[in-house]
């Protein structure tokens, strides 16, 4: 029998199937973005397209297997959780116990006054230092927590964005006291400021001179830290703003278009940066969609970069991303099944063919993970990676009718909001209009109405729910750290040079006002132990001040 032929017999089949399944249908379902999920998938739902185009094979365009031959066969993905908390001395014990535990690289949280750009001691941040992530208020700090961990052996990821210029650089600034070249210096910044705007909030100035600050890490980086990457683009906080997966993959991908185009526009040749470029993606708890999400990005980011922007260097077609496992699914309520949850979504991550991992603790509906809550989390992984058995063979769920059925609509519908972005004059021009805000808050409100009418559900909150429980042991901040880290902010405010800082402030201004790169000055500046603050005050006296749009 021919191929076709054979297709349309079984066709038939399937057809004569669901007609007796319609005596007795199923209750109908869908998945957590609200796709509908049909009872049975088969050849016939594929879209007919060849092999090659549509899969081809791992390491190979368009990278929907995965964007190297052999994957975790060859490597595992990097462990990397996100830790920070109080001082930067706490933390460096932190770093140090997850290194011995057997992580592989750092993530660094920092905390709201920093991401904000704000120094310890302003009154604007009372009650807020040290709580969500390490206070850094200059390079003093920086130099404490990174004592004693090799900077040419452990790369260091940093979730900062308005001022990510500058945290770069006092790592950069403690490798150079290190002795480390710099051409061994890696790691990765998040640096994704038009996310910011839409989703998560930390924000410092308006968007299109952040976005000089982006491209203009992108130059300097491109010339002194060829292993660094430059940017994280962040789906991960869109998607904890209540999107859609769909949503999750099309304004993630739209942001990095803006940056491409940015870059571009600056002057520089897109396959200069774009292989530093990385992505940073949610892992949910509805398994098969987050697996399909992750293909169908990677397929669609390599078409975007090869088509539109006629990149020719491989590596700049390839999607290379982080997860982390989504803290919006974890419950205060019954928080041993944040467990399950975890273990459920760091596994379709690795199916999905991540190149890093965080996976989240169980008290974390609660307060910052203790150690105990942190070392479970990274076991997680490890059980995943050492025993399991999914790493033996590249992309194993390659080839189900289910799973790649849901990558096509995930695809098509991702597409679909690419041009309606494109239609509105791009990534930055939406944001700046509320629309991708607007979207994102629709999706949220649908997913919450499932959940008070109990048509979705999760356990322990709206349904198995169980009386009163004894709040298990949460890390507890000291609430002394603010006054030990404005203390030792003073002490560094009175040791400097406080003439070579007045200067290195003066060039940094005199650069923000015209047209040179900026990092150079930065780096004078950080060297010269400038605050955080110092700093982005200079910013901010010629860039202004963010006021996001009201969003009806």
């Amino acid at each position: 029998m021919e191929q076709g032929d054979e297709r349309e017999a079984l066709r038939a089949r399937v057809s004569a199937w669901r007609e007796r399944l319609e005596r007795t249908p199923p209750a109908p379902a869908e998945t957590l973005s609200g796709e509908p999920v049909d009872v049975l998938y088969t050849p016939v739902d594929g879209g007919g397209e060849p092999y090659a185009e549509k899969l081809g094979l791992p390491g190979e365009y368009p990278f929907t297997r995965g964007i190297y031959p052999t994957m975790y066969r060859g490597r595992l993905w990097t462990m990397r959780q996100y830790a920070g908390f109080g001082t930067a001395e706490e933390s460096n014990r932190r770093y140090r116990y997850l290194l011995e535990q057997g992580q592989t690289g750092l993530s660094v949280a920092f905390d709201l006054p920093t991401q904000m750009g704000y120094d310890s001691d302003d009154p604007a941040v009372e009650g807020e230092v040290g709580k969500v992530g390490v206070a850094i208020d200059s390079l003093a700090d920086m130099e404490i927590l990174l004592d004693g961990i090799p900077l040419d052996q452990v790369s260091v990821s940093m979730t900062i964005n308005a001022p990510a210029a500058i945290l770069l650089l006092m790592v950069v600034a403690v490798a150079k006291k290190q002795g480390v070249p710099l051409a061994k210096l890696s790691g990765t910044i998040q640096n994704d400021i038009l996310k910011e705007y839409a989703a998560r909030g930390t924000y410092i100035f308006p968007p299109r001179p952040s976005m000089r600050l982006v491209t203009d890490t992108f130059a300097w980086c491109a010339e002194h830290l060829p292993a660094w990457n430059t940017i994280s683009i962040s789906g991960y906080h869109i998607r904890e703003a209540g999107a859609t997966a769909a949503q999750e993959i099309a304004f993630t991908l739209a942001n990095g278009i803006a940056y491409v185009e940015a870059a571009i526009q600056a002057g520089l040749a897109v396959d200069r940066f774009a292989p530093r470029l990385s992505f940073f993606f949610n892992a949910h708890i509805d398994f098969f969609e987050e697996i399909a999400k992750f293909r169908a990005a990677r397929r669609m980011w390599a078409k975007i970069m090869r088509e539109r922007f006629g990149a020719r260097d491989p590596r700049s077609w390839m999607l290379r991303f982080h997860t982390q496992t989504a803290g919006s699914s974890l419950t205060a309520q019954q928080v041993d099944n944040n467990v399950v949850r975890v273990t459920l979504q760091a596994l379709a991550a690795v199916l999905g063919g991540t190149q890093s991992l965080h996976t989240n603790a169980r008290d974390e509906a609660l307060a910052l993970p203790t150690e105990a809550s942190a070392r479970l989390a990274l076991r997680t992984q490890q059980i995943i990676a050492y025993e399991s058995g999914v790493t033996a063979t590249v992309d194993p769920l390659g080839g189900s009718y289910f799973v790649e059925a849901l990558t096509d609509r995930l695809e098509a519908e991702a597409w679909r909001y690419l041009e309606e972005i494109d239609r509105r004059g791009g990534a930055v021009a939406a944001i700046e209009a509320g629309y991708v805000q607007r979207e994102i808050q629709e999706a949220a409100w649908r997913y919450q109405q499932q959940l008070e009418a109990q048509t979705k559900y999760v356990v322990g909150v709206n349904v198995f729910q169980e009386g009163r429980e004894p709040p298990p042991p949460i890390h507890r901040v000291d609430p002394a750290v603010a006054q030990r880290q404005r203390e030792r902010l003073a002490r560094v405010r009175a040791e400097r040079d406080g003439e070579r800082v007045r200067r290195a402030l003066a060039r940094l201004e005199a650069a923000v006002r015209g047209s040179d790169n900026l990092l150079p000055p930065l780096l004078e500046a950080v060297e010269a132990y400038a605050t955080l603050g110092e700093m982005v005050g200079v910013l901010k006296s010629v860039f202004g001040q963010y006021r996001p749009p009201v969003v009806l």
